[in-house]
């Protein structure tokens, strides 16, 4: 993969936590520049500052949506659940890059700034996350028909 030299774009990380868990979790860069087809490291730090063990797993948000199909994570701390013992402190890595068709999105001309932003929630053994009521088994999806979950 070639990166494109012509366009460069402006990653900016977010970090937050829900669901109770009590990390501190932060990105250690307010952002980077890339150019699509050069990969890149990222690194954010998550903090158990408890007397216990806590496990988490994270959820991620690229906006614009539509350059979400273009944001390719090679490794990731989002791809499996995350354990911290008590008073620990870990940095977890980011490597990703952006898919050089980007630049060929009319819809992603005017895109210089993205920004990806991750949630950490707690997981608890035993414990599902609600799926959002069009995804529940038997409703009618956004798009007409029954969702997949449904199926």
């Amino acid at each position: 993969m070639k990166p494109v030299n012509n366009r460069l774009i402006r990653i900016s990380f977010r970090a937050d936590t829900a669901g109770g868990i009590r990390w501190k979790f932060q990105p250690q860069q307010s952002e980077v520049h890339v150019r699509p087809g050069e990969t890149a490291l990222a690194f954010y730090t998550a903090t158990n500052p408890t007397d216990k063990a806590i496990d988490g797993i994270s959820t991620y948000n690229v906006v614009p949506f539509e350059a979400g199909q273009y944001f390719n994570k090679i490794q990731c701390f989002c791809f499996e659940e995350q354990r911290l013992n008590p008073h620990e402190q870990v940095d977890m890595p980011v490597f990703f890059y952006i898919d050089p068709e980007f630049c060929e999105d009319p819809r992603m001309e005017d895109v210089d700034d993205i920004v990806l932003s991750y949630m950490f929630f707690e997981s608890k053994p035993g414990l599902s996350l609600p799926l959002p009521g069009f995804l529940q088994p038997g409703s009618k999806s956004p798009h007409g028909g029954l969702s997949a979950a449904a199926s």
